[in-house]
């Protein structure tokens, strides 16, 4: 199955933006320096050679990471209006024992553009949310293996 990814507009034009750029240009950069280390001699011990390809590797990785993201991406698209939260939805929640609440939103981490921080729907919180409504208290198990436990407050739609 393939995990859809909520973006805004301007995250999506700017993805799209880097993908285009490293599929195109960036590309053709990254050509012209490895051929340019190639023209320096011995490929065992030039550095600038191996530099350069590792930099071409890590590129073409980003290039098949943005081509999967955007190709499965919902950009702008108004989530379902359930109460539920999800992708694209502004989750308020607190912790157990905190008094403040925490607002985040239920997205792609790779969208800079929102004020608000952006949970994964694959992040330990993220997932453990994805699915609940206001007043539902979940709990998840944190990176070091605790666990924890939050009582979501509201869901309500990203406005930008």
């Amino acid at each position: 199955m393939t995990q859809q990814t909520w973006l805004t507009q301007e995250a999506y034009d700017r993805l799209q933006a880097e993908l285009d750029y490293l599929s195109g240009s960036g590309r053709v950069e990254i050509a012209q320096k490895i051929e340019a280390a190639r023209e320096e001699g011995d490929l065992k011990e030039n550095g600038g050679y191996h530099a350069a390809k590792e930099e071409q590797g890590k590129q073409e990785a980003r290039v098949r990471q943005l081509a999967d993201l955007l190709r499965d991406a919902r950009v702008g698209e108004a989530p379902p209006a359930d109460g539920k939260a999800g992708p694209g939805l502004v989750v308020e929640v607190k912790f157990t024992g905190e008094k403040e609440t925490e607002k985040f939103l239920v997205g792609s981490r790779e969208d800079h553009s929102t004020p608000i921080d952006v949970y994964s729907p694959q992040s330990p919180l993220g997932a453990a949310v994805n699915g609940h409504q206001a007043g539902e208290k979940v709990s998840y198990t944190l990176p070091n293996g605790r666990s924890a436990s939050v009582q979501i407050v509201s869901v309500s739609p990203y406005i930008s």
